[in-house]
């Protein structure tokens, strides 16, 4: 029998760490308390680990025909090229600790998936295509659950 732990990637956030731009958190419940139970967390702030620190100016992601860059709301302060950098480095050590899913927040400028992927939801799905992946709140859905949750297990016994 597998004695390793199943790890899954988090948003730190949704674990209740005080990491978001306002110094609060985005505490989910249902998938601390009762997933939790069933795995390891890795929690992941790519703000934070980047350095930008809490509380920090809100960003947002701004498509332009070039690419899409991260910049602070109100200065437009870019954090594209840093934030791409640290993605990269952060989602190869991720890798290597055998993560079997992720959980990101959604509506985040680095951990978003819908309406075109933050830079670190998009260096983790380049990465690890296979890997099972949802924003927190698709797991309010009770078929999206169950299927992430067979889909992490199922990752976990492939090869």
């Amino acid at each position: 029998m597998d004695e390793r732990p199943v790890r899954v990637g988090v948003s730190a956030c949704l674990l209740g760490q005080a990491v978001r731009w306002d110094g609060g958190h985005k505490r989910d419940a249902q998938l601390a308390d009762v997933l939790g139970r069933r795995v390891e967390w890795v929690p992941v702030c790519p703000e934070v680990e980047v350095g930008m620190g809490v509380p920090r100016p809100p960003l947002h992601l701004v498509r332009e025909p070039e690419g899409t860059r991260m910049r602070e709301v109100a200065s437009g302060l870019d954090h594209t090229e840093r934030m791409r950098a640290f993605a990269r480095r952060r989602v190869e050590e991720l890798a290597g600790l055998d993560l079997s899913g992720f959980v990101l927040k959604a509506r985040s400028p680095s951990c978003g998936v819908r309406d075109g992927p933050g830079l670190f939801a998009e260096a983790l799905l380049e990465a690890l295509p296979d890997l099972p992946v949802v924003e927190e709140e698709g797991l309010r859905d009770p078929a999206v659950r169950d299927q992430f949750v067979e889909r992490v297990f199922s990752y976990r016994r492939e090869p």
